[in-house]
């Protein structure tokens, strides 16, 4: 399941930087309405971006999660993304609730289409051929 996709695992991480600044940056670029559907947006932006830096792989700066919770958050993030506007009351605004329909349908794409396997051994392989200090 990991091993298969057309998307390498550097562009999906890059991919999810970009998708976290423009969830950030989201309400006040379109105008959501005060509440549910700016908190969300925010909360939801700092989320990825802290999950796309802590991760294992060619673009996480920590590496202190494993690929494999990675792909579990993302696909638990695709259906937040999705039942969000319904779970925190903003469904009746229409371009929030299209924002976070859509890059819930296209976040649950770009994770089925990634090749994670082997995403985290060139991180792991670059640290072991460090010299000791």
């Amino acid at each position: 399941m990991l091993d298969k996709g057309p998307i390498p695992a550097k562009l999906h991480g890059l991919i999810e930087y970009v998708a976290g600044v423009l969830f950030v940056a989201a309400p006040f670029l379109l105008g959501f309405d005060e509440g549910g559907a700016v908190a969300s947006s925010i909360i939801v932006g700092v989320v990825i971006l802290a999950v796309a830096a802590g991760s294992e792989g060619p673009t996480g700066l920590i590496d202190q999660v494993p690929i494999a919770m990675h792909v579990t958050l993302d696909y638990l993030l695709a259906a937040l993304l999705i039942a969000a506007p319904f779970l925190f009351r903003f469904s009746d605004e229409g371009t929030p609730t299209a924002w976070f329909i859509a890059f819930g349908i296209v976040h649950l794409l770009v994770t089925i289409g990634t090749c994670f396997l082997g995403a985290a051994q060139p991180a792991r392989a670059a640290a072991a051929d460090e010299p000791a200090r």
